[in-house]
């Protein structure tokens, strides 16, 4: 095992790091930046050293610096946690060439997989169901426009580089594909500086859900089931739970062993999600994660395994020694991510102080966070304070902890999605598990009053 890791993130996941690293036998060694010098994830740290200034491409997002740290510091290996350069792979390869271990998959992996194209083809050749589409870049309006005459409108021009929403464009007709194409393109390169692009059929109201894996260097590779993330706004997760309420145990069954034999495929190694939409009973390959997701928290609470301690474990070389059989997720989880923002004036972020905070406690309620009560939400970063997460014997008991939950959770100084999320655990829709992607945009009643805030 290391004897030293540098947390190459800030936050809840830094925390999160932090803390297995303890639990391990292992110096975790934090960075800041100017805003951050007093966070906790610093706190909570053995050592720490300042990356700059708050702006996160001169700090967190600043590859020198962060290179000058794996050498001062005389750290064994870097954990990129999510998000900045977690899915960045001439990051990786950057620390492949230093003296540190990068704790994710071997970066050629990661370009592979970040190229949807790629990562599209690769899976198709693991006999992995995908979306209607192409497995190259399309190179001009005219092939998306003869696509579309084949398969029908609605398309969805994809950067080949994108996620989250960013580099998608939907045509609804072929008088728009021109303008659409253009934006796809331009969105790729100024997010992924990649402007290449793909066509694929457009699903209206699918499902989203995806599989936990973990791969190490000796071809040992395990799935931890699958999470359902379809409450989401604008391509952005808010609430995920496992398992999901769409499958059977077919259907689930034969999604996770698609998930299992695509990143075997790839040669993958250490912890990764393997996401795919689900609508009118078929899956579909969406993309993968190449790294420790959000909502791991779910997956942890359903089958016991530390899969940040299993991350840190692989990239020290580590063989898996459970089997799939031993992988046995029980009962159900929601999580539930908190952030520093006011649903009722379109969730717009709303940093401050965090004047008071009391996070729930009880059975079944795990809270991972980066704050407590004195602590500044700046405007720098991403609004997400925290995360709430609920685990009970079944669905029902889950949905019902879950508001208890919310409930007793008192945050005062900055606002946060509790309402939202609320909202959704006394919708009708979500209880009986028939929401899909669509849900928040177009179906839940999304006014609040002032007793709400």
């Amino acid at each position: 095992m290391f004897e030293s890791v540098l947390v190459a993130n800030r936050g809840e996941i830094a925390v999160r790091i932090v803390q297995a690293c303890r639990e391990l036998g292992v110096e975790a060694v934090a960075v800041y930046s100017d805003a951050d010098e007093e966070a906790k994830h610093v706190r909570h740290a053995d050592r720490a050293y300042n990356v700059g200034s708050p702006v996160p491409s001169k700090s967190y997002l600043d590859q020198d610096r962060l290179l000058e740290v794996v050498a001062e510091a005389g750290v064994d290996a870097v954990h990129p946690g999510y998000g900045f350069l977690a899915e960045n792979a001439g990051f990786a390869r950057r620390i492949e060439g230093s003296d540190a271990v990068w704790v994710g998959p071997p970066s050629d992996v990661m370009e592979s997989l970040g190229e949807k194209t790629k990562a599209r083809a690769i899976m198709r050749g693991a006999g992995v169901p995908i979306v209607p589409g192409t497995t190259e870049p399309v190179e001009s309006p005219d092939a998306v426009r003869s696509f579309a005459d084949e398969h029908g409108y609605p398309v969805a021009i994809k950067a080949d580089g994108g996620g989250g929403g960013k580099g998608l464009a939907v045509v609804e007709r072929a008088a728009a594909v021109d303008e659409r194409f253009e934006s796809a393109r331009r969105e790729g390169e100024a997010y992924f500086d990649n402007p290449n692009v793909y066509v694929e059929k457009y699903l209206e109201a699918p499902r989203h859900v995806e599989v936990q894996v973990l791969a190490d260097e000796h071809g040992t590779v395990r799935h931890f089931g699958e999470r359902d993330c379809s409450v989401q706004r604008r391509q952005q997760k808010l609430i995920e739970e496992a398992p999901s309420p769409a499958l059977d145990d077919d259907e689930r069954e034969a999604l996770c062993e698609s998930a299992r034999r695509g990143v075997a495929e790839a040669g993958y190694e250490n912890a990764g999600t393997v996401e795919f939409l689900y609508q009118d009973g078929e899956f579909y390959f969406l993309e993968v994660n190449t790294r420790i997701q959000v909502e791991h928290p779910v997956t942890e609470a359903r089958t016991g395994f530390d899969l940040v301690k299993w991350q840190l474990r692989v990239a020290a070389g580590k063989e898996i020694d459970f089997g799939q059989s031993d992988v046995r997720p029980v009962g159900a989880a929601i999580e539930f991510r908190i952030n520093a923002e006011d649903p009722a004036n379109d969730f717009t972020p709303r940093p401050g102080t965090v004047d008071v905070y009391r996070p729930p406690r009880g059975i079944g309620v795990r809270v991972d966070d980066g704050i407590d009560q004195g602590d500044e939400v700046g405007p720098f970063y991403d609004s997400m304070v925290g995360k709430v997460v609920v685990a009970g014997q079944t669905r029902t008991e889950a949905v019902a902890r879950s508001k208890r939950a919310l409930r007793e959770c008192e945050i005062d100084g900055i606002p946060t999605t509790i309402p939202f999320h609320e909202r959704v655990l006394s919708d009708e829709r979500f209880l009986a598990g028939e929401h899909t992607t669509r849900f928040v945009e177009d179906s839940l009643d999304l006014t609040f009053d002032e007793s709400e805030d």
